[in-house]
């Protein structure tokens, strides 16, 4: 915590959004107790009957709610449905209850064990691990005729304050009560995180310190800096709120392409994984697709989709933009993403094994019906469709993709930086690729050798931070001199005032969450280009991502 110079306890975490505002604190309810280990009372065939139907009911109820919210909700929460129906965690369950546990006690301790195994795998599996005790407890109330766990109920609007959000329960929030959300673990790239964004909720995540605030406290929620402040003085809240609503007006009034003030364009595209995001994103006036991420078809599956799967799958989402761009990221596995039929298994340290390109150079049969199924979607489609490959090292691994890209009827073929290597020898990588698009989660993660996903190093993944920058710099600079586009996929282009510096450091086009669209198009529109390279190297000069972001919000002060 820190104190301002008023005296208000300011408590500092990562910002979700842009948004300001202010009300009362209610704390998540603690979640449903942990079950006894007790001899059950049935016999074992009752008890297996009694956890199946407790498993396939949560199943149920979590794709209701999915399918209820829509968007990347909805694959998430079909994603955990997925972990309640899981084989091997049913026959764990059913080998406990056959050792005379009872049915809530045998998912308590299934799970658990499933969550350990998630957990030593790290990366986004380890953070999804926490997801289980979700499902776990929704399937314990099931069995004990309780409430299913969730946000508590009030009459009045409040801003909810939790440990983290299941995502079951940030998917399907109550906007017109839930004032903000504040989390004390988490990072930006949590599920909290994510769908907060999607849905447009003012938030902070991994904001530890909001551990000490009890319900009724009054807090102002500043999403843009990071902070919730305990007991705001009146004109602080004044401040705030104007400033909002300055926001919402100018969100109000902006609409079409995005451009620069001067009349520069500046391509605002979405980053989506499926058909229902796909849709969504052209709602929300998306002029394309940066990232169409295509591990959900794969991650359900226990053996590579077949070419004709494939097709019908990317045609879904091709349909959704006719006459514009595509860019679809060929299959992204291994590390935090593993699959049987494609990755190592056992790796030391499988976020530096093999992974992305990698793995698909290893199993190239897999890439090569991939990029089949995608240029037969492509040809019966009206969209632009291009391709990318993720977590490219190498001008040679560049080269590579795009000649077998080629080979297989797909003409444009690009890269993702990534790693830090990519970037550093960009002046050889981008000549060698179609197009450039660089991911900013991973690359901040590889930066800083600091898990993206892991709350405990969260102040690390901050894009905002010189070292990060100056790297995307040298590819913007490579990628001017030799004429390739160079895209931004990571979250960093959904922030308003971090996008502005990108485009000042030579990027040419922006995909990020569908509902940031409407803030970074308002705010590219109050500045010229030569603000934006203005404004760029107050950033890169910067000792740290916090006088980066400093330099450049005192840059626009009037």
């Amino acid at each position: 915590m820190s104190t301002l110079e008023q005296g208000s306890v300011v408590i500092r975490g990562v910002g979700i959004g842009r948004a300001t505002t202010v009300g009362p604190v209610l704390r998540m309810p603690e979640p449903v107790a942990d079950p006894v280990d007790r001899p059950s009372t049935l016999d074992v065939d009752a008890e297996q009957a009694r956890a199946a139907a407790s498993l396939a009911a949560t199943a149920a109820q979590l794709r209701e709610r999915g399918e209820a919210a829509g968007g990347t909700a909805a694959e998430v929460l079909d994603a955990l449905a997925m972990m309640a129906e899981d084989p091997a965690l049913a026959a764990d369950v059913q080998h406990r209850t056959a050792d005379g546990a009872t049915a809530e006690y045998a998912i308590f301790a299934a799970m658990g064990a499933f969550r350990e195994m998630l957990q030593s795998l790290g990366g986004y599996l380890g953070e999804r691990a926490g997801d289980l005790d979700d499902v776990a407890r929704r399937a314990i109330a099931h069995l004990q005729g309780l409430p299913t766990p969730g946000v508590p109920v009030s009459d009045t609007p409040f801003v909810l304050v939790a440990r983290d959000l299941a995502p079951a329960d940030t998917a399907t929030l109550d906007l017109d009560l839930v004032l903000a959300l504040v989390t004390t673990d988490g990072g930006p790239t949590s599920h909290t995180a994510i769908l907060a964004r999607e849905k447009g909720i003012t938030a902070v995540v991994g904001a530890a310190d909001a551990a000490r605030l009890s319900d009724g406290d009054i807090v102002l929620v500043d999403a843009e800096n990071g902070t919730v402040e305990l007991d705001p003085a009146q004109e602080r809240i004044d401040l705030a709120l104007q400033r909002t609503q300055t926001l919402e007006a100018i969100r109000a009034q902006s609409s079409g392409p995005g451009r620069l003030a001067d009349g520069h364009p500046m391509p605002l595209l979405a980053n989506i994984g499926s058909a229902d995001s796909a849709r969504e994103a052209a709602a929300r006036g998306a002029e394309g697709v940066g990232l169409f991420r295509t591990e959900v078809l794969f991650l359900a599956a226990e053996s590579a989709p077949s070419v004709e799967q494939q097709q019908r799958h990317y045609a879904e989402a091709f349909a959704h933009f006719p006459g514009q761009k595509v860019v679809v990221r060929a299959l992204d596995a291994g590390a935090d993403k593993p699959l049987a039929f494609l990755t190592d298994q056992h790796e030391e340290n499988p976020a530096l094994g093999r992974r992305g390109l990698r793995a698909l150079i290893a199993h190239e049969e897999v890439l090569r019906d991939q990029l089949t199924a995608l240029a037969r979607a492509a040809a019966d489609s009206d969209a632009e469709v291009q391709v990318m490959a993720p977590m490219v090292s190498t001008a040679e691994e560049a080269r590579w993709f795009r000649d077998l890209a080629h080979e297989l009827g797909l003409p444009v073929a690009g890269v993702m930086v990534e790693v830090p290597s990519c970037a550093i020898m960009a002046d050889h990588v981008v000549p060698a690729a179609d197009f450039v698009s660089i991911g900013t989660n991973d690359l901040t993660q590889y930066v800083f050798a600091a898990d993206r996903l892991l709350g405990t190093v969260a102040q690390f993944q901050d894009p905002w931070h010189p070292a990060v920058l100056r790297l995307i710099e040298q590819v913007g600079r490579a990628g001017a001199e030799h004429d390739v586009p160079v895209g931004i996929c990571g979250e960093a282009a959904a922030d308003p005032r971090l996008a502005v510096v990108l485009v000042g450091l030579g990027a040419t086009s922006l995909s990020m969450s569908p509902s940031a669209i409407a803030d970074v198009r308002a705010e590219l529109a109050q500045h010229s280009l030569d603000d934006a390279r203005r404004l760029a190297a107050l950033a890169v000069s910067a000792e740290s991502a916090e006088a980066a972001r400093s330099a450049v919000a005192d840059a626009l002060i009037p």
